[in-house]
């Protein structure tokens, strides 16, 4: 596989991480990054995620890869704006949120753009969260492929193999409803844990008792506002369908605590342990 050139829109941790990894075994090309946040695209400089760095995006439009590291609401923006690209160049989106996006792309570079979700990533952000080996082994899925080009298809998944992750393929309404679940609804859910001790009267002396669980619960909590803001938006009415099969769950153990059915409250967790004989 050899490319000249690839282009980054979004410096943070997803577009630096991979910008690192895929210079082992692209060499010889040369990774133009562009971000709008001044900070981001001078780190980025210094920890050589990039080589060198644009404020036009149509420099990036002439690179053979484009990779779109950027809020998902973003991702369509970029995409609605391009004007020209190579008849071979190949653009990949990291979005945590597929549908839509699949569904805003022009039809002119239809043929160009691979959807692509790495289910990989940290509570950090900005290229100082960036670091060589976030995507190996780690699982990636790839959406409405039929839609994609031979060639841009082939080199996706040439690279991601090359990365060490593990492929899977699937249509852009599933992916939403699936990862609505595995990954938006756990987000939420350590957003509102976060709110509801933080709202209470003395939150630091509880956050000192606070133990492995917690700290694991909450963690995410940390993440991007910005970026959240944007997938909760896209992925809306998966995402409240997955809350509604949460919140009657805790309805559940709060009916068999009140009413101290103990046997019924350790078979319900009995039946959560199973989860863990398909992970």
């Amino acid at each position: 596989m050899v490319l000249k050139s690839v282009g980054i829109v979004g410096l943070g941790l997803m577009g630096g991480s991979l910008g690192l990894s895929l210079r082992h075994f692209l060499p010889k090309a040369k990774f133009i990054g562009y971000d709008h946040n001044k900070t981001h695209t001078k780190d980025a400089i210094s920890l050589k995620l990039v080589d060198r760095i644009t404020t036009n995006l149509d420099d990036i439009f002439e690179c053979e890869l484009i990779i779109l590291a950027i809020p998902v609401d973003g991702i369509i923006d970029i995409l609605k704006n391009i004007k020209s690209i190579g008849q071979n160049c190949t653009i990949i989106d990291l979005g945590s949120t597929k549908k839509q996006i699949c569904e805003s792309i022009p039809e002119n570079i239809r043929k160009n753009f691979v959807a692509t979700h790495p289910m990989t990533g940290t509570e950090k952000h900005g290229p100082t969260a960036a670091f060589d080996g976030l995507y190996k082994n780690k699982t990636v899925v790839l959406c409405d492929v039929e839609q994609s080009g031979k060639i841009q298809l082939e080199l996706v998944e040439q690279i991601y193999k090359n990365l060490e992750m593990n492929i899977i393929y699937m249509d852009s309404n599933s992916h939403d409803k699936h990862a609505a679940f595995i990954s938006h609804m756990p987000h939420a859910i350590s957003y509102a844990l976060a709110n509801s001790v933080m709202k209470q009267e003395d939150p630091k002396s509880i956050i000192a008792l606070a133990g492995g669980g917690f700290r694991d619960m909450s963690r995410i909590a940390k993440s991007s506002p910005v970026m959240w803001e944007s997938i909760f938006k896209q992925n809306k009415t998966n995402v409240l369908e997955s809350i509604k099969y949460f919140i009657k769950e805790l309805e559940i153990f709060e009916e068999l605590l009140e009413n101290e059915d103990y046997d019924g409250l350790r078979v319900w967790m009995s039946d959560a342990n199973k989860i863990h004989d398909i992970l």
